[in-house]
This record gives structure tokens, C-alpha cells and sequence, in this order.
């Protein structure tokens, strides 16, 4: 699980500098400023939570035994950033509205990532 997670974290974080350089260069001329906003912020939590990611990774690598709220804190992280992110980057490009509806889906699993990443931090045995 360990490698899964470092792995999907380092794909996370390159595509989201990917994704603001292509918001900056780009799309600047293409979008409206609320829809660049939009794309900016999607590519700024993704970021975040691959380094989340990367944490938690970093934490079940060290720990005797891994807590399993490590696990799902993992596992949280990367649903929320295809739920969060994935649907403000669909939202601010095609302008479907009822993606706004599945984007506090992708908050939720945020919050349930750094709740279960607190719980495994607080659990840590080397």
C-alpha cells in the first residue's frame, strides 16, 4: 500500500503543476476569470492533498504496525482529490453545473483524510 500511495502522491503533484502551468499559459485567454479561479483552485487542493498523500505514506513506511485509519486516510485523500478536484477542473472547463454537486463529496473526503491521518498519527508505534 505504501508504494500506491507514493506513487499516486508523486502523479498527483506533477499533474497538478501540470495543471496550473496549463491554467497560467494556456487557458488565461480561454476562461473566465471566475472560471480560471475555479481551475486554480482544484489544482491548489490537489497539490495539498498529494502532499497529504505523501504523509501518509510516510507514516505507515515507519510505523511497526500500520493503523488502519492510516490506510483510509489514504485512500480518502485520493478520492477527494478525483472528487474535489476532478470536478471543479470538469466544472470551470465545460460548465456543467451539476458538477457543483458532487464537489463537497470531495471536501467530506478530505475531511475524513486528515481526520483518520490524525487518528493513525496519534496510534504511531515505530
Amino acid at each position: 500500500m505504501i508504494r500506491v500511495f507514493l506513487a499516486i502522491a508523486a502523479v498527483c503533484g506533477g499533474l497538478s503543476v501540470a495543471a496550473g502551468a496549463f491554467a497560467a499559459h494556456a487557458l488565461a485567454k480561454q476562461l473566465s476569470t471566475r472560471a480560471l479561479e475555479i481551475f486554480e483552485t482544484a489544482a491548489r487542493y490537489q497539490m495539498y492533498h498529494a502532499l497529504a498523500l505523501l504523509c501518509v505514506a510516510l507514516l505507515l513506511s515507519h510505523a511497526a504496525v500500520p493503523h488502519p485509519a492510516g490506510i483510509v486516510a489514504g485512500w480518502a485523500f485520493i478520492s477527494g482529490i478525483v472528487l474535489f478536484s476532478g470536478s471543479l477542473y470538469a466544472l470551470s472547463l465545460g460548465g456543467m453545473p451539476w458538477l457543483g454537486a458532487i464537489t463537497p463529496l470531495g471536501g467530506v473526503a478530505f475531511l475524513v483524510g486528515w481526520g483518520c491521518l490524525a487518528i493513525a498519527a496519534w496510534n504511531f508505534k515505530q
